[in-house]
């Protein structure tokens, strides 16, 4: 009976420690402790975990270039673009601006020249023939007065010469057409600044003359010179007229003084020009001022009243008439009405290389006893030209 139970005892020993040793890697999993670890025993807490240090910086020098990772680039989008100012434009100066253009001004004119050297070149030059010279004459707008004056001399001259050589009744033609341009004639455009004082000019017309257009163009001419400009846009009924004025300006340097507001005093948007043009010392003031119909009398008085405001400040040097070529006698009436109105210095025919009917040049001197000082040949940027008389009738008759 001892011995059994002797037996029962040892057994119940080797279940006892069996389990323990059994258990304790479980309890020790549960409570994070690591098998093996020192300091760990059967039935002990585990210290806290410690944290994991973090690993040695590297110095930068001992870094291997292919480790380095280069920034992201930044995306063009992204990056804020400044403004580009509108790059000046250096114009080319006036002296020749006609000869170059007269091969366009030539073509516009060709079927007038054509016309007047076949009937001169004929075989008989009887009344009939000379009478359809002078119709030619006429409907190229040289005026009734003007164009019979020509044909009875140049008769003369032909039957006094007793030639029906071409070259030589085309000489003859040549010189009696110059002598109708005048070549005499001033045709000096007044830009240079005086004293302390700018040189002013005053653009007028009526609407759809192209005024704004000549006065951006007229200031590359004056740029392309030498001069300094200002452009002063008393045009305050259209406010596309300003913002044109300033589309010309900065193609070539030039400022301009404009209303703050749609319809302001146009007089004294001039005389804010003038002053601003006094006081920074550029060498030219242009104003341009509203298309006007010569039949209102409200707005040619304002016209006059604009010129008395600009006189306070100095001298106007210019006052020129802006006129459409293809308009014939009508804008020799308008040109009267302008000249009782404001003093008209010069004359500027626009759109002249549209049409064959460049005896207007005549016309509007004869009836205004004033120049054609520039022409308007085309519609790009350097078209408008001195008027030079001869390039001028060397042009007409081809």
């Amino acid at each position: 009976m001892e011995t059994v139970l002797i037996i029962i005892a040892v057994v119940l020993v080797v279940l006892i420690v069996g389990g323990g040793v059994l258990l304790a890697p479980r309890a020790r999993r549960r409570r994070g402790q690591v098998p093996g670890a020192p300091g760990a025993g059967a039935g002990t807490a585990a210290p806290p975990s410690r944290a994991k240090a973090p690993p040695a910086e590297v110095p930068p020098a001992e870094v291997a270039p292919s480790q380095v990772t280069a920034p992201p680039p930044v995306s063009e989008a992204a990056a804020p673009t400044a403004p580009t100012a509108p790059e000046v434009e250096k114009p080319p100066p006036s002296a020749g601006r006609m000869v170059r253009l007269r091969g366009r001004l030539a073509r516009s004119q060709t079927a007038f020249g054509s016309a007047l050297l076949s009937l001169l070149s004929s075989g008989k030059l009887d009344d009939e023939t000379w009478d359809e010279i002078e119709e030619i004459l006429i409907t190229a707008d040289m005026g009734a007065g003007p164009a019979t004056q020509l044909v009875d001399r140049l008769r003369t001259e032909v039957k006094v010469a007793g030639t029906r050589d071409l070259d030589r009744v085309k000489a003859l033609l040549r010189a009696d057409l110059l002598e109708q341009v005048n070549p005499d004639l001033d045709r000096t455009l007044h830009t240079a600044r005086h004293g302390n004082q700018p040189a002013i000019l005053l653009v007028v017309g009526v609407n759809g003359t192209g005024k704004t257009t000549t006065c951006g163009k007229l200031a590359r001419v004056l740029v392309g010179d030498g001069r300094s400009v200002l452009l002063g846009a008393a045009d305050t009924f259209r406010a596309a007229a300003a913002d044109q004025l300033e589309t010309w300006a900065g193609r070539v340097g030039a400022t301009v003084v404009r209303a703050d507001r749609e319809g302001a005093d146009p007089a004294s948007v001039a005389f804010e020009a003038v002053s601003a043009g006094t006081s920074r010392g550029v060498d030219t003031v242009i104003v341009d001022t509203a298309g006007r119909l010569h039949t209102k009398a409200g707005l040619m008085d304002e016209l006059g009243k604009i010129k008395r405001v600009i006189a306070k400040q100095g001298t106007v040097d210019e006052v020129l008439l802006v006129l459409d070529a293809t308009t014939g006698q009508n804008g020799l009436r308008q040109a009267r009405v302008f000249a009782e109105v404001v003093d008209i210095t010069g004359v500027v025919l626009t759109k002249l290389d549209g049409t064959a009917k460049g005896g207007i040049v005549i016309a509007v001197q004869r009836e205004l006893g004033v120049p054609v000082k520039l022409v308007g040949l085309g519609e790009g940027p350097d078209d408008l030209a001195p008027f030079d008389p001869e390039t001028f009738v060397d042009a007409m008759i081809g």
